[in-house]
């Protein structure tokens, strides 16, 4: 069921399966009709991007990365049934989500770290993924050619704990 595998060398923990693959997937198509996707324009290095995915913001406040500032906005049904499973999971309270949305292998990310500071000085991000599986690279920032890479399946959760956002870019 919910196993919890320690990635060496980072303050990463897996927990494989968390959610059944009939959850996932009825989370998926949940939050594919409940939630307001946006493509949003970011400044990145100076220079402003439309970001290559969709995302939305729920919370209860503000928050803003990039240049973007996402309005506070309230919980949706099936969001809150994610954040109490993880916040029984991890004994944490939560009060935002950042919701992206992959929708095919052209959609991603680039390297950063979640180090606004709105999230205070080392903050504990939690992810989800849902639908197919998706590669996770994540290294260290004084040593740029240490990566390491997590290869994510539909319903696996990882928790980045304390340190990971200072002393590594995901």
């Amino acid at each position: 069921m919910k196993k919890k595998q320690k990635i060496e060398g980072v303050n990463i923990y897996l927990y494989r399966k968390f959610y059944s693959e009939q959850d996932s997937q009825k989370i998926l198509e949940n939050l594919r009709d409940e939630l307001e996707w946006r493509k949003v324009r970011v400044k990145l290095f100076g220079k402003e991007y439309t970001s290559p995915r969709l995302s939305c913001w729920y919370g209860t406040k503000p928050y803003k990365y990039s240049g973007y500032t996402w309005k506070e906005r309230s919980w949706t049904r099936t969001l809150l049934k994610i954040k109490r499973d993880i916040e029984k999971l991890t004994l944490k309270k939560f009060n935002g989500v950042l919701v992206n949305l992959y929708r095919n292998g052209q959609d991603s990310m680039g390297w950063h770290s979640d180090n606004e500071k709105e999230l205070g000085d080392d903050p504990i991000i939690v992810s989800l993924v849902l639908g197919s599986s998706r590669r996770f690279m994540i290294r260290e920032k004084k040593i740029k050619k240490n990566k390491q890479q997590i290869i994510f399946e539909s319903g696996d959760v990882m928790i980045m704990g304390e340190g990971v956002q200072k002393n590594g870019n995901i």
